[in-house]
Formats: C-alpha cells, sequence, structure tokens
C-alpha cells in the first residue's frame, strides 16, 4: 500500500480551500447586488411618470435622441398621444373609407332606433338618445384607440342611470330637474373615467371581477325585459322598482285594470321578426346585414301601418314628437353646487365603472380577433372626455356597445371614421326624419330591446365560471340574485363584497410552499406538485407566494414556525441531527409592510431562540429596500441575502460543515 506525500496532500487540501474561498467571495459579491440595489422610485414620481407616459406614449426616456426634442416636437408627441387619428389617419386610404362608409350606414340603421329605446328606458325623451349617439361617437372617433368600438347609449348603462337616480328626483313628477341630474351625474361619470386613465387607475375597474359582470348583465337584462312589458302592453302605469317581484306584481295588477291586444299583438309580430333575423344572420355570416337593419325596418313598417290604420286612436301608444336640429348646450343645466351634488357624484362613480367595464372588455375582445393592443387607461381618457363633452352637449352617460360593435365588425369597418359616419348620420335623420318617427309605436321600441337582451345572458360563460372557480362563480350568483331580487345597487355591491371577500381571503392565506431541489438541477420547486423534488438535509426552503402585509404577516409567521417545528422533529426522530437553517425564498413576494417586518423580527428572534438561522433568498426592490430601512438586513448579518436559493443553500451548508468541524 502506497502512501501519499504530505506535501502532496496539503497542496491539494490548499487548492480546495483556495477553491471555496473563492466560490464564496463571489457569492458575497452576488449578495451585495441585492443589498445595494437602487432605491425604488417614490409614490409621487410613479403618479408623474403615468401621466407622461399617458400623454407622451411616444417619448423614450433612455433614448439620446429625446434629450433633442424641440418644443415643436414635444407638442406633436402631446397631440398624438391624446388623439390617436393623428398617428394613422396620415395612411387613411380611400378603400378603408368605402368599408368605413358602408359600416357606418349599417351602425347607424341599427343604432337609431336602439337610441330611441334605451332612451326610454332612462326615462327620458326619445331625442336624449339620439343626442347621445352624435356627439359621444365623434369625441371618440378623436381619441379612442378602438377601430371597431361603437359608442352611444347601452341598456345596462341606462337601465342603472334610471334605477339610481330616480331616488333623488322623480322623471314623472319633475322631469326637467331629473333631466339635469342625469347631465350632471354624466359629467361626473366623464371626469371619474378621464382620472382613472390620466393616474392609471384602472385597478379600480377590476373591483367589478368578470364572474360579477357577467351575473350582473344577466340580471340586468332580465329586469329590463320585464320592463319592457309595460311597452309591449301598452300599460300607462307601471312600478319604478327595478326588482322582479315588484315588476312581475305590477305586471299582473296592470293586466286586470288596462292594457291594450293591438300593442302586444304590433310588438309580438316585429319581436319574431327581429329574433328571426338575428337567428338567420348568426347561421349565414354574409347575412350580417339583415339583424342590423331590422330594427330600422321594423321602426318604418309599423310606423306606417300605425299611420295608415290610425292605430293611435285604438289604444295603440305612439313617440310622438320628437325635437329636430343639433344637440342643445347644456352646460347651465349642470347642478354642481345644488343639494344632489355629492349623490350625483356617487352615482356617476357607479355609472363611470360599469361603462368603463364593459367598453374596455368589448374593446380588447375585438382587438384580439384583429389583432392589435389597446391600452386601457387612454381608452378611459377618450371615454371621460367624450362624457364630459356629452354633458354640455345634452347627453347621458354613453359607452361601447356588444351588440353594435359586433355589427361594426361584421360590416367591416377599418377604423373609427365608422363611428364618425354613423354619427353624421344620425345627426342628418335629426333633421329630416323625426317628424316621420312621430307615429312609431312604443311597443316596436319595446320589441327592439327586449331582442338585443338575449346577448347580455350568457349561459355558457356562467358554466365555464362554475367549473373553473367556485368562488367566482358565487360572486356571479350574488350579483345575477342581488339585481334580480333587491336593486341594482343591492347586486353591484354583493359582486363586489364577494369579491373583496375572495380577495381578502387570498391574502389572509396565501400560498406558502416548502422547496425541493429537483434531481440532476439547481431548480428549486413545491415538493407537493414535484414529489421527485429532494429535500435538503438540515435546511428548510420556503416560498412565499404572496405580499406580506398586516393581513397575512402572523399566518405567514405561524405557518413557518409550524413548518420548522415539524421538520426538526421529524429529523430529530430519524437521528440526523436538527434543522440548521431556514431559506425564504422572496422572489414572488412583491412587497412587504411594517407589520410584515415586525413579523420577520419575531420569527428570526424564534429561530434564533432554537439554534437555527434565517437567511433570504432573491428578494425584490420594494422588499429589500424596506428591509434595509428596517433593520432587518443588519439583524440577521448582510451576508445572509443571497442571489439565488441556490447560492442560500450553498452557503448554509458550508456553515453547518464548519461548525461540525469547529466541534
Amino acid at each position: 500500500m502506497t502512501s501519499v506525500p504530505t506535501g502532496q496532500s496539503f497542496s491539494v487540501e490548499e487548492e480546495q480551500q483556495q477553491q471555496l474561498e473563492i466560490k464564496d467571495s463571489g457569492r458575497v459579491q452576488r449578495g451585495e447586488w441585492v443589498l445595494n440595489s437602487p432605491d425604488p422610485p417614490g409614490i409621487c414620481y410613479e403618479l408623474l411618470g403615468s401621466i407622461k407616459e399617458t400623454v407622451f406614449p411616444h417619448r423614450n426616456k433612455k433614448s439620446s435622441s429625446s434629450k433633442k426634442r424641440t418644443p415643436w416636437k414635444c407638442a406633436v408627441s402631446f397631440l398624438q398621444g391624446l388623439f390617436p387619428i393623428l398617428s394613422w389617419g396620415k395612411n387613411y386610404k380611400v378603400s378603408n373609407f368605402k368599408n368605413d362608409l358602408m359600416a357606418g350606414l349599417t351602425l347607424a340603421s341599427l343604432s337609431i332606433p336602439q337610441s330611441i329605446g334605451y332612451a326610454s328606458l332612462a326615462k327620458l325623451d326619445p331625442e336624449y338618445g339620439l343626442y347621445t349617439s352624435i356627439v359621444p361617437p365623434l369625441i371618440y372617433a378623436l381619441m379612442g384607440s378602438s377601430r371597431e368600438l361603437a359608442i352611444g347609449p347601452v341598456a345596462v348603462v341606462s337601465m342603472l342611470l334610471a334605477s339610481l337616480v330616480q331616488k333623488i328626483e322623480d322623471p314623472v313628477a319633475d322631469p326637467i330637474a331629473y333631466r339635469k341630474l342625469i347631465f350632471t351625474v354624466t359629467f361626473f361619470a366623464g371626469t371619474f373615467q378621464a382620472a382613472f386613465g390620466m393616474f392609471r387607475l384602472g385597478f379600480l375597474v377590476d373591483f367589478f371581477s368578470h364572474a360579477a359582470i357577467v351575473g350582473f348583465m344577466a340580471g340586468a337584462a332580465i329586469i329590463i325585459g320585464l320592463q319592457q312589458l309595460k311597452g309591449l302592453l301598452g300599460f300607462s302605469h307601471f312600478t319604478t322598482n327595478t326588482d322582479v317581484v315588484s315588476v312581475l306584481e305590477s305586471v299582473f295588477k296592470s293586466l286586470h285594470s288596462e292594457w291594450y291586444p293591438l300593442n302586444f299583438l304590433l310588438g309580438c309580430s316585429f319581436l319574431i321578426f327581429l329574433l328571426l333575423t338575428r337567428f338567420i344572420g348568426r347561421r349565414n355570416k354574409k347575412l350580417f346585414w339583415l339583424p342590423a337593419i331590422a330594427p330600422l325596418i321594423s321602426v318604418i313598417l309599423s310606423t306606417l301601418i300605425v299611420f295608415l290604420t290610425k292605430a293611435d286612436k285604438h289604444g295603440v301608444k305612439i313617440v310622438k314628437h320628437i325635437k329636430r336640429g343639433l344637440n342643445p348646450s347644456s352646460i347651465h343645466q349642470l347642478q354642481l353646487n345644488g343639494p344632489h351634488v355629492g349623490e350625483a357624484a356617487k352615482v356617476g362613480l357607479i355609472s363611470a365603472i360599469i361603462a368603463l367595464t364593459e367598453a374596455v372588455a368589448v374593446g380588447r375582445s375585438f382587438a384580439t380577433i384583429r389583432g392589435y393592443h389597446i391600452d386601457g387607461n387612454k381608452e378611459m381618457v377618450a371615454m371621460g372626455f367624450m362624457n364630459i363633452a356629452g354633458s354640455f352637449s345634452s347627453c347621458y352617460v354613453a359607452t361601447g356597445s356588444f351588440s353594435r360593435t359586433a355589427v361594426n365588425f361584421s360590416a367591416g369597418c377599418q377604423t373609427v371614421v365608422s363611428n364618425i359616419v354613423m354619427a353624421i348620420t344620425v345627426l342628418v335623420s335629426m333633421e329630416l326624419l323625426t317628424r316621420l318617427l312621430y307615429f312609431t309605436p312604443i311597443a316596436i321600441l319595446a320589441s327592439i330591446i327586449l331582442s338585443a337582451l338575449p346577448g347580455l345572458i350568457d349561459i355558457n360563460e356562467a358554466y365555464y365560471i362554475w367549473k373553473v372557480d367556485k368562488l367566482d362563480f358565487l360572486a356571479c350568483l350574488g350579483a345575477f340574485l342581488g339585481v334580480l331580487f333587491a336593486s341594482v345597487e343591492v347586486g353591484l355591491m354583493a359582486a363586489v363584497t364577494i369579491s373583496f371577500a375572495k380577495l381578502l381571503l387570498r391574502s389572509i392565506r396565501p400560498g406558502i410552499e416548502e422547496l425541493g431541489r429537483l434531481p440532476g438541477t439547481d431548480i428549486f420547486c413545491d415538493i407537493s406538485q414535484y414529489p421527485m423534488a429532494i429535500k435538503i438535509p438540515a435546511i428548510v426552503i420556503i416560498r412565499v407566494n404572496s405580499a406580506l402585509c398586516f393581513a397575512n404577516a402572523n399566518f405567514i409567521r405561524e405557518r413557518i414556525v409550524r413548518w420548522v417545528t415539524e421538520e426538526e422533529n421529524k429529523v430529530k426522530e430519524n437521528g440526523k441531527g436538527s434543522v440548521e437553517a431556514v431559506i425564504l425564498d422572496m422572489s414572488n413576494m412583491m412587497n412587504i409592510d411594517t407589520s410584515g417586518i415586525c413579523a420577520l423580527e419575531e420569527l428570526h428572534r424564534k429561530l434564533v431562540s432554537d439554534g437555527i438561522q434565517l437567511a433570504l433568498a432573491n428578494p425584490r426592490l420594494q422588499v429589500i429596500h424596506k428591509l434595509k430601512l428596517g433593520k432587518f438586513v443588519d439583524k440577521i448579518g448582510r451576508g445572509w441575502v443571497f442571489l439565488t436559493i441556490g447560492e442560500a443553500v450553498d452557503a448554509c451548508l458550508v456553515s453547518e460543515l464548519v461548525c461540525l468541524s469547529s466541534c
């Protein structure tokens, strides 16, 4: 047996020690990279940056050319950011206009009868629905970025305004005060929408989750449909409540006292016609124009029938006089210092959020089909300014309509010029055709609204929500039942409450994972998801998948302590020593507050008392900044903050070996 010379053995050990020191120095240096991260920007800087990004979208701060921008270029960039039409308008072609012209005319044929019907749904005179289809689409065409979105009054917002505003002012007892309050609400809605976009507060719209909106829309559609029985049956007196019990009770009472069969016969006949054309249009995509012009055909034919047969003398209720001409100014009618300004602002906020939710969802859906992206914040700014302008010109809250947008898309629109064509067509109709609409039966308007409602009830989507997420379905069901059996605001409140409860539940009980190393790799994964992952002896690696804040700090601390205790008991039972270190993977921890820091300090004290070292791996910018300000890094030692989990594991193993060798 040959022996290795002592000098050679010593040189090998010396070389290994030298390599270990080099590795440690590299690990320490990378740990310093984490600790010396730049301070995150302040909240004021972020807000100002958001406004600049919205107003100057083409400005690149990092480019050297941005420093040489002249005031003229800055002004052009500002105008292009505010009015996207200035960017794409330079390349607009005649072939595009042909498509937009056809789409705009098709859109107008659907918009005119729908606007009149939705105005009655909002308890306003018919002309105000037509006004809302003129000014807001023109403003949106200048400022909006969606090519397909069709702007105007919609059923859900019309019903929402009527149900909320009539509790403040009675539209029957004082229609002028009611109308003034509607304009004031529209002004506030536009102001809130513009503010959301300028300050990038679009997340406020997300408080109404997708599931809640599905339930709300379905409940609202049923209520709207039941309310149209007033026009379809020719009732003169009807309840102002919006819950299904009150509406059905009012229907049954009116059936025993006053209703006119001719209204029902006329309305149902054209409702069948409208639904039939919709069915044909869905079966044959080339006939998309048929359901689009069917409402206008229904209005023309029914008006001729009433005029020729003098059916209005036999109980058929008609629209009667519609004011002609341009939108009159309504600036002087805004009540910004009246007794109801606070209530108007509240209704405006609710209307703003519902209108934005529908418009942004519709716009993004069709943008995805066309393969481009729209900026939600810019859309909010455009919606805000169009509603502010609308409040000055006798309009009520306008937004993007799903049914009209689908028609606009199917008609081959290329740009928002189709909205301009539609608005001009409605304006010409206001000048020339309002007298012809005098004999239009109310039952036809009710049938037009009823024919549009099936698109608001998405049973397949509700089933999908139930299948994917039961808590989401609970929010959907809460909104649906709240609107159906209580009121619009109760339905909205139920949806928001359930969504908040779901969010709070997930914040209080966040995902906490114990990690192990995948065989043959340096990747650390959740051992419950990857059972083949190997635990590191004497080391517990834990990842927290949420912000560490007051809502969950104690829960996370107690959970970690319990895991460490359980692991230590297992290790001792197997006779393999004890837990020497706990590594917190902070890569998914987006932020931390003072309660979170206090929880980490308590955890550190507990671990130190048990002889266990705490190490941090890959903390985010906001987290490491606050941990340094809170002196927590100094308490655990700067050498126990690492760039990766692998480096933290190596450092803990080296520390354990040093301890064993010293013992």
